[in-house]
């Protein structure tokens, strides 16, 4: 029997899209990505969720684009877009977000 080295792979194909995908801190259970269906991980869908609390803790947020052939930490742009939406609705922060973008900003300026 002849051997491949092909490996099925588990991103989606010819699709150009920047995936945002929420690193959560559950506490004792330790931080997990959050599942989320493949529709669901665009920019705006994922600033939405956290605005309504669909996470725990966030404490990170990571975006790739397979097509592309990137990957970065976008979790400051996130929380900066977190605060602008907030102070548009003249709104607090929720909760579930308080301390990530707290955190965020106050690494923007230390630089």
């Amino acid at each position: 029997m002849r051997k491949s080295n092909w490996t099925p792979s588990i991103v989606p194909r010819d699709n150009d899209q920047n995936v945002y995908l929420v690193v959560d801190d559950l506490g004792r259970l330790g931080w997990v990505w959050r599942e989320a269906e493949f529709e669901n991980t665009d920019f705006e869908t994922v600033v939405q969720d956290l605005l309504d609390g669909q996470y725990t803790n966030p404490v990170g947020v990571f975006s790739f684009n397979t097509m592309q052939g990137w990957a970065r930490d976008v979790s400051d742009g996130i929380a900066r877009e977190l605060r602008r939406r907030c102070d548009l609705q003249r709104r607090e922060l929720p909760a579930s977000v308080r301390d990530f973008v707290e955190h965020h900003e106050s690494q923007l300026n230390r630089r």
